[in-house]
């Protein structure tokens, strides 16, 4: 049985989810409350690949939501409690999506080995991390070529370079041979640290790196006050919005700049479930995060574990592994619409 934590995108809307889903006392209270309140069971689904296969699994509501993110003890326990209730429920791979695996890392959980009286067994859990990266290395390679973009000679900056996500998206399209790798993070010493790694790749800050690019790959969150002057952007240009929240189209929305919404995939037939109509998925009977994916993949390939977990412990092994598994079971990466499509969008 695979299992699924995640939350709402803002309190507001997770009131609203709490009415529709019946939790009345949730829809009325206060976010005082909502930092009180348990993790939720709320959903169970059976899944079935184009292989016959079916699996059954669980969607956990963490009770969180981003206005908790500077309440760091609340944050915390929303995470470990969440994880608590999804092992007493006997769930074997559990993936942490949203804020709850950026909490997980950043806050290193892993030091807390006991919620209650409940010892946490890792191995049910995945941060989801190598399917993502995976996913947002074949939104490049794939959509890239349909705007014209010749990898081969094309500048992929990557945002974010050092992270997880990044520094594995960083290494996948080294082996794919893009023209040259731009490197953009915070923090100056591991940006050198993985220069040194793959041997390779130019560090630029955001604003000298954002002109180069052919495309761009997002796995860094948007500083608030963040401003794209898209005057200065090549045409064509790809943007891939592999962080979270996935708000980059509301900063480079231009003419020529086509923003695809990274991480999320779409799963070969609808499934009967609600959970994606809180992640505002455009397609929620049949789409969703990435990271989320794994673990359905990994419950139907029973590899019950930690498939990806800490930091920069992705392998191109890895990542080619779940790739497999995740055309196999009936996955496909989000594209970009149909460029008539997009034209009238930007038109309209």
């Amino acid at each position: 049985m695979f299992g699924l934590i995640g939350h709402s995108t803002s309190f507001e809307e997770a009131r609203i989810k709490a009415k529709s889903l019946g939790f009345d006392d949730y829809a009325e209270g206060d976010l005082d409350m909502w930092c009180a309140a348990p993790p939720q069971l709320v959903e169970t689904v059976s899944v079935t690949s184009p292989t016959g296969k079916t699996i059954q699994g669980a969607y956990i509501d963490s009770v969180f939501v981003p206005e908790m993110l500077r309440r760091f003890k609340t944050a915390k326990r929303k995470v470990l409690k969440a994880m608590e209730l999804a092992q007493k429920r006997d769930i074997d791979i559990t993936a942490l999506g949203g804020f709850t695996s950026i909490i997980f890392e950043d806050m290193n959980l892993l030091r807390e080995e006991r919620v209650s009286a409940v010892e946490l067994e890792w191995k049910r859990f995945t941060t989801g991390n190598t399917h993502t990266a995976w996913v947002i290395c074949q939104q490049v390679v794939t959509n890239a070529p349909a705007l014209g973009i010749d990898l081969a000679k094309a500048k992929v900056a990557v945002v974010g370079a050092t992270g997880d996500i990044g520094s594995a998206v960083c290494r996948w399209l080294q082996r794919q041979g893009v023209g040259e790798l731009l490197l953009v993070a915070r923090r100056p010493q591991p940006l050198v640290e993985l220069q040194q790694n793959l041997g390779e790749g130019r560090i630029l800050g955001l604003e000298e790196a954002l002109p180069e690019a052919d495309v761009v790959v997002w796995v860094a969150s948007l500083p608030q006050g963040l401003q794209i002057d898209t005057s200065t952007l090549k045409r064509p240009c790809l943007m891939i919005d592999g962080g979270y929240p996935k708000n980059l189209d509301t900063k480079a929305s231009a003419p020529g700049v086509h923003v695809l919404k990274g991480g999320i995939v779409e799963f070969w037939q609808d499934i009967g479930w609600q959970m994606m109509e809180v992640a505002e998925m455009a397609k929620p009977q049949c789409q969703m995060f990435a990271c989320f994916a794994e673990a359905i993949l990994l419950d139907f390939e029973e590899i019950h574990t930690n498939f990806s977990w800490g930091r920069n412990n992705i392998t191109l092994a890895t990542m080619d592994q779940i790739g497999v598994a995740s055309r196999r079971h009936g996955f496909q990466a989000l594209a970009l619409e149909p460029l008539a499509s997009r034209e009238a969008v930007l038109t309209a």
